[in-house]
C-alpha cells in the first residue's frame, strides 16, 4: 500500500489541499467564515440546485433508457451482440468534450435538427440530459446486464409454478437480487453527472452551470480562489458520501448471491413481446448512440467545397487555425498519444499494486484506502490540475515546465478504473496456490510472478485498455496544465470550439472523429480480450 499511498498522497491529496488552503487562509490564519459567505450567496445557491437537481434527472433518465438494454444483454443470445456490447461502451469512454461536440452536431446551431425541423436544442437542459445518458448509458447495462446475466431464472421459473405472476416474480425475486446492482450503477451515474464539466460546458451555453463548471469559471476567469476553494469542499463532500455508499452496495452485491454462468441463462428471443423488446433497445442504441456519432464524423467531412477531408487536411498547417495554436493541430494526436502511453503505464503500476494489497488485508484501513483510489473520478480534476501549477513548483518536484505533469494528471483518472478491474479477478485467485508455492520456497515477488500474473494477465491488459481510453480524454486538468506547444486532443478541440470561424468547428469535429475512432478501437480489442461480464464496471 506504500507505493500507491505516497502517489496519492503527493499528485493528489497535497495539490487539492493546497489550493482549498489558499482560498481559505490570509496571512496564515484560517478564514472558515468564507463558507458560510460562498454558501449564501444566490448565484451559489442557484448552482447547486440546477447540479443535484440535473443529476437526479440525468440518473432517472439514464435508468428507465438503460435498464432495458441490460436485460437485452443479460438475457438475449442474438447475432452482433459482442459487438453491440463494445459499441454502447465507447461513449463511456469517450472525453465529454467530444460527447458534448456529437451533440452539437446534432442539436445546436447548424446541427441535424437545425437543418431538417429548425429545431435547436443546445443552451437547454435537454441537450445537457440526453448528452449525460448517452455518456452513461453503458454504465448501467454493465453493471446491471453483468449482474443480471448471471442470476439463476429457475429462481424466477419456480416462483411462478408456485402461483405468481410474471411481473410478481421478477418483483419478489428477480428484482431484490439485482436492487444492490441498480443502487451501484444509479450511484456512479449521479457521480459522473454531479460532476460533470464538458459536457455542460459546451451544451449548456452561459445559463447553465454545475459545481465543476462554476469551480473552472471562479478559478480560471476570475480568479477568485475562496470561492472555488469552498465549492470544492461541498463537492468533496458529496462524492465522499457516494463512494461511501457505493461501497455498501457493492459489498452486498458481491456477498448475497449465488451466480451461475452467464452462457446457461442467454437464449434466443421468444415471441413477439420479446422480438419487440429486442428492436425497441437496438432502436434506441441507434438514435441514442449511433446517430450522434455518424452526424459528428458527417459534420467532419462536410466542408465549403463538398464533402471531403479538407478539415483534416487542414490539421497539419498551423495558418489554417487561426493562431489558435503554436503547432499544427495535427500534432495534438501525437502529444495525446504519448501522453496517455505514459499515463497507462503508470496507472497499470500504481492501480495494479493497489489491487494487489487491497486482497491481502482486511479492515476498515483497507476500505478507506479503497475509497481513497476512488475520489479522483469525482473530485475537482479542475482543482487538481490548478493545483499542480501552485504546489509542484519547487525542487525536488518543480514539474512545472516538465511534460510529465500532463500524464501524472491522466493516470489520476485511471487509476481507479485499473483497481476496479484487476480487483475482482485478484480476489477470485485461490490462496491455497500462493501458500503452496511458498511452502515450496518461492519468494513472494516469485510467487507474484508465476501465480498471480498468469491468472490476471487479461485482466491487467483490460485495465490498460480502459486506462488509455480514459487517458486521452482527460479533460479537467489537462486544460490548466498542457503547454501551448504541446495540446492534447480534448484540449484542442475546447480551443477550437471557442473560437469562431466555420474552419474551427470543421476542424473541431475532425479531431474529435480522430478520437472516437482511438476509443473506439480499444474498446473493440478490449471486448476481444476480456472474458469475463461480472465484476465491477
Amino acid at each position: 500500500m506504500a507505493g500507491p499511498f505516497a502517489f496519492f498522497a503527493v499528485f493528489f491529496a497535497y495539490p487539492v489541499a493546497a489550493i482549498v488552503g489558499r482560498g481559505l487562509t490570509t496571512d496564515g490564519a484560517w478564514q472558515l467564515g468564507r463558507v458560510g459567505d460562498v454558501l449564501s450567496r444566490p448565484d451559489i445557491l442557484g448552482v447547486l440546485r440546477f447540479t443535484t437537481w440535473q443529476a437526479l434527472a440525468s440518473t432517472a433518465l439514464t435508468l428507465l433508457i438503460a435498464l432495458p438494454g441490460a436485460y437485452v444483454f443479460a438475457r438475449f443470445a442474438f447475432p452482433g451482440k459482442q459487438l453491440l456490447r463494445a459499441v454502447v461502451t465507447v461513449p463511456f469512454v469517450l472525453p465529454t468534450v467530444v460527447v458534448g461536440t456529437a451533440f452539437l452536431a446534432l442539436l445546436g446551431r447548424g446541427g441535424l435538427l437545425d437543418e431538417l425541423w429548425g429545431v435547436r436544442l443546445d443552451t437547454t437542459v435537454w441537450a445537457i440530459l440526453l448528452a449525460h445518458v448517452f455518456f452513461n448509458y453503458a454504465v448501467v447495462v454493465r453493471t446491471v446486464g453483468g449482474l443480471w446475466s448471471q442470476l439463476d431464472p429457475r429462481q424466477e421459473e419456480a416462483a411462478r409454478v408456485l402461483g405468481a405472476g410474471r411481473l410478481a416474480a421478477w418483483w419478489r425475486v428477480t428484482l431484490p437480487a439485482l436492487a444492490p446492482a441498480v443502487a451501484a450503477a444509479a450511484l456512479m451515474v449521479f457521480l459522473f453527472t454531479f460532476t460533470s464539466f464538458g459536457v455542460v460546458q459546451i451544451l449548456g451555453g452561459p445559463g447553465f452551470a454545475t459545481l465543476e463548471v462554476e469551480i473552472y469559471r471562479q478559478t480560471a476567469q476570475l480568479l477568485d480562489l475562496p470561492t472555488a476553494a469552498v465549492l470544492t469542499l461541498v463537492q468533496f463532500a458529496a462524492v465522499g458520501a457516494i463512494l461511501a455508499v457505493h461501497a455498501g452496495t457493492v459489498r452486498r452485491r458481491e456477498a448475497a448471491l449465488r451466480l451461475v454462468d452467464p452462457e446457461q441463462t442467454a437464449r434466443r428471443p421468444r415471441g413477439a413481446g420479446q422480438w419487440a423488446l429486442l428492436g425497441g433497445v437496438l432502436v434506441t442504441v441507434a438514435l441514442l448512440i449511433l446517430l450522434p456519432l455518424a452526424v459528428l464524423v458527417e459534420r467532419s467531412l462536410d466542408s465549403p467545397g463538398g464533402y471531403g477531408f479538407a478539415y483534416y487536411r487542414a490539421l497539419a498547417s498551423v495558418d489554417a487555425s487561426g493562431g489558435t495554436f503554436l503547432v499544427p493541430p495535427l500534432e495534438a494526436i501525437w502529444n495525446s498519444l504519448r501522453y496517455a502511453l505514459v499515463a497507462t503505464a503508470i496507472a497499470v503500476v500504481v492501480g495494479g499494486t493497489a489491487a494487489a494489497a487491497l486482497t491481502r488485508r482486511a479492515g476498515r484501513l483497507v476500505r478507506g484506502f479503497d475509497a481513497l483510489l476512488m475520489l479522483p473520478l469525482g473530485v475537482s480534476a479542475v482543482t487538481v490540475g490548478f493545483g499542480f501549477l501552485i504546489t509542484l513548483d519547487k525542487p525536488p518536484l518543480d514539474l512545472r515546465a516538465s511534460w510529465i505533469l500532463v500524464p501524472l494528471a491522466q493516470a489520476l483518472v485511471g487509476v481507479p478504473f485499473v483497481v476496479r478491474t484487476m480487483l475482482p479477478v485478484l480476489r477470485a485467485v485461490d490462496g491455497r496456490l500462493r501458500e503452496a508455492a511458498a511452502v515450496l520456497g518461492a519468494s513472494p515477488l516469485r510467487v507474484w510472478r508465476e501465480v498471480d500474473l498468469p491468472l490476471v494477465r487479461r485482466a491487467t491488459l483490460v485495465a490498460a485498455g480502459f486506462a488509455f481510453a480514459v487517458s486521452l480524454g482527460e479533460f479537467g486538468a489537462t486544460v490548466f496544465i498542457a503547454r501551448p506547444d504541446r495540446p492534447t486532443l480534448p484540449v484542442a478541440v475546447a480551443r477550437l470550439l471557442g473560437r469562431p470561424g466555420e474552419l474551427n468547428y470543421g476542424q473541431a469535429m475532425a479531431l474529435s472523429t480522430v478520437l472516437m475512432v482511438v476509443c473506439a478501437v480499444s474498446l473493440l480489442a478490449l471486448e476481444r480480450i476480456r472474458t469475463d461480464r461480472a465484476g465491477e464496471f
